[in-house]
């Protein structure tokens, strides 16, 4: 006799096989928004440092354009979010923004003029 209930079929979105979306709801509810925010922009700096060819594999991931995108999306969360985390969480992740900033400057061929980088629509010119 199959396990399955009589009114579910194996098909069904609620098997074992399927994610359980009213649990991960209940994770998301519980985590606080400073840890959501601080998690979505480490992951943007980890994107950044790996488009930008600053891990071990170096120039195998490096894509200048991606990487653009990256910076200035972890720049707009962080000048967006800043007054909601303190300055504890804040300071770091500026410091790293920083240093992506100055790394895409250094991998560019023809670097931008200052304030025109990534993300330097939000935290002005970045200088070496």
């Amino acid at each position: 006799m199959s396990e399955t209930p009589q009114n579910e079929s194996p098909d069904s979105p609620d098997t074992a096989d399927s994610p359980d979306f009213d649990a991960m709801t209940r994770d998301i509810a519980e985590v606080p928004a400073v840890e959501v925010i601080v998690t979505v922009a480490v992951n943007l700096m980890s994107a950044a440092a790996v488009k930008l060819g600053l891990t071990e594999e170096g120039d195998k991931y490096k894509d200048l354009d991606e990487a653009r995108k990256l910076v200035h999306a972890l720049a707009g969360l962080l000048d967006a979010g800043a007054t909601e985390v303190s300055s504890f969480h804040a300071a770091p992740l500026r410091d790293g923004l920083k240093s992506l900033q100055l790394a895409f400057r250094e991998a560019s061929l023809i670097p931008d003029e200052p304030g025109q980088g990534p993300g330097e629509k939000y935290t002005g010119p970045v200088y070496g």
